[in-house]
């Protein structure tokens, strides 16, 4: 059996591999592999990891032969999972393994944005490390609101990380009520004009779908209190870029904090990456060794399953089974 990967893959999923005798092959360039490489080569392989590229239908159609196609990521917006299920290729993604990394990112930026971090820091950068007694100050997150949209597993533990460092409160929108939240962290379940309006905190944890697509725009915008800082470490797709520029230059929201943007990575040239209460990270929710480590683990061992005719651990179309 031979798999592609489309990056190089974490030393512990080739190590499962080796172990399940399994031929790896891995895209080791620093550019992204193109369309035209990957319909190119992805014939001669029964598997395919995946690390963010778009896997579209007529890549599918010219590997109808794939026995699988395993995610190492949660997300899965970047493949079209009605192509693969109609092509009957079982996909996997990673989930739970990142909740902890991904909220911690998300934590960081709403500190960072709170307290101006990045600004004062380039502030030092260019020799002015000291402002004004009064001026480039920051605001208090204690006793505020944290509103979550998408109170999933991730958003569950930001939520918690809210509570219990700041006190903060917590209200969320869902497309169901989450029971565990409301019982441990007394969280309240709101519309979500009633987010809008009353997080001084909006954080948003859910996935890209066409209901969320550019869902935070400027009608979203004008119903923010004006203190209000955005966090996004969902998909950047969720947010209307341009109309988060005007918001924040126009001052109807604070700030943002940012893992996450589109296009991906963010142009150098983009205004917000100048903006003093705005924090910008190159999509690092997961990027730390544990987390890494176990998302490689999970996405080789569904490979594994799949190549063997077996279910994998995590499908994202079990339909097909």
């Amino acid at each position: 059996m031979k798999i592609f990967a489309t990056k190089i893959l974490p030393e512990i999923s080739k190590e499962i591999f080796i172990q399940n005798q399994i031929e790896v092959q891995e895209w080791k360039y620093d550019e992204p592999i193109s369309k035209k490489d990957l319909i190119q080569i992805l014939p001669e392989f029964d598997g395919l990891m995946v690390m963010g590229t778009k896997i579209d239908e007529e890549i599918l159609n010219f590997a109808k032969q794939l026995k699988a196609i395993s995610l190492i990521s949660v997300g899965f917006d970047n493949v079209d999972i009605a192509a693969t299920t109609k092509l009957r290729i079982p996909v996997s993604n990673t989930p739970e393994v990142l909740n902890e990394a991904t909220a911690e990112t998300a934590f960081l930026l709403m500190q960072n944005v709170a307290r101006k971090a990045f600004f004062n820091y380039k502030l030092m950068l260019d020799g002015k490390p000291k402002s004004g007694f009064m001026e480039n100050l920051g605001i208090d997150l204690n006793g505020k609101t944290i509103g979550i949209f998408g109170l999933g597993r991730i958003g569950f533990v930001m939520a918690e990380k809210c509570k219990n460092a700041f006190g903060m409160n917590v209200i969320y929108h869902n497309r169901s009520q989450n029971q565990k939240a409301e019982n441990e962290l007394k969280a309240k379940y709101v519309s979500f004009d009633e987010l809008l309006e009353n997080s001084d905190v909006l954080s948003i944890h859910s996935a890209l779908t066409l209901e969320t697509e550019r869902l935070f725009g400027k009608n979203a915008f004008q119903k923010m209190k004006k203190s209000s800082i955005l966090i996004n470490t969902s998909r950047g797709k969720v947010v209307d870029e341009p109309a988060l520029i005007e918001a924040i230059q126009n001052g109807e929201i604070w700030g943002a904090g940012l893992d996450v943007s589109d296009p991906e990575p963010m142009l150098p040239e983009n205004p917000l990456l100048q903006m003093p209460n705005v924090a910008v990270l190159p999509h690092i929710g997961s990027a730390n060794w544990e987390t890494r480590n176990a998302m490689g683990k999970l996405a080789a061992e569904n490979m594994v399953l799949a190549l063997k005719g077996e279910k994998m651990k995590t499908p994202i179309n079990p339909e097909i089974y």
